[in-house]
């Protein structure tokens, strides 16, 4: 784990990536790679990666590099994929079944146990293995179940409401996906806000930049 508390958000969010590239590279078979031909794959440099490996403990050995599938796993056991947090989805509109669909929670820390929404339409209707259920049985499923992990996939109105509760059942992290800027008066909670409408606008600033160079 880390050396210290103070891990910077930057190297943070490079973690996941490294997890990526690294799964790719076990599946290709390769055993072992230096830091200097993972910077060329990750386009980031071989003093970045040495640096932010290095906040955790550091795993490579001096001219043999870094072993594939060790470092892969240890950056897993700080990322949490081996925790299988339970996780429960609010919101089985388009966007919400497209996630409980389409993520693999399980090889990425969580394991999907329950989703809910308010429409009567689709209550009892199944999304994958799982039954839609009604919001109103939040209460007693946290209770019952113990879930640790929410994805928000409801409308921006309704968020903090939502999360309040969820809170005050035990629930520690959010994968928000409202338009709500998610921030909640209480400690040890862990919030990542994903805005889709904001991720495509820095993609056209970047093809406006092209264009106009053009």
């Amino acid at each position: 784990m880390a050396k210290n508390g103070s891990i910077s958000s930057s190297v943070i969010k490079r973690l996941p990536r490294y997890y990526r590239f690294l799964g790719e590279l076990k599946k290709q078979g390769v055993d072992r790679i230096s830091s200097r031909e993972l910077s060329a794959l990750m386009k980031l440099t071989a003093s970045q990666i040495r640096q932010d490996l290095n906040c955790f403990g550091g795993f490579g050995q001096q001219g043999y590099g870094y072993h594939v599938d060790e470092l892969h796993g240890e950056i897993g056991k700080i990322l949490g994929v081996d925790k299988h947090f339970k996780t429960i989805l609010i919101g089985a509109g388009n966007l919400g079944r497209a996630i409980a669909t389409h993520i693999n929670f399980e090889t990425r820390g969580c394991r999907l146990i329950g989703i809910f929404d308010i429409n009567p339409d689709i209550i009892g209707k199944s999304v994958g293995n799982l039954q839609i259920r009604h919001v109103d049985e939040i209460e007693d499923f946290c209770r019952e179940n113990s879930p640790a992990v929410a994805v928000l996939c409801i409308p921006k109105a309704t968020t903090q409401e939502i999360a309040d509760k969820l809170v005050s059942l035990g629930l520690k992290a959010f994968w928000n996906f409202s338009h709500y800027d998610l921030s909640i008066e209480y400690e040890n909670i862990v919030v990542e806000n994903v805005h889709l409408g904001d991720s495509l606008l820095t993609l056209t600033y970047g093809a406006n930049i092209i264009d106009n160079s053009d």
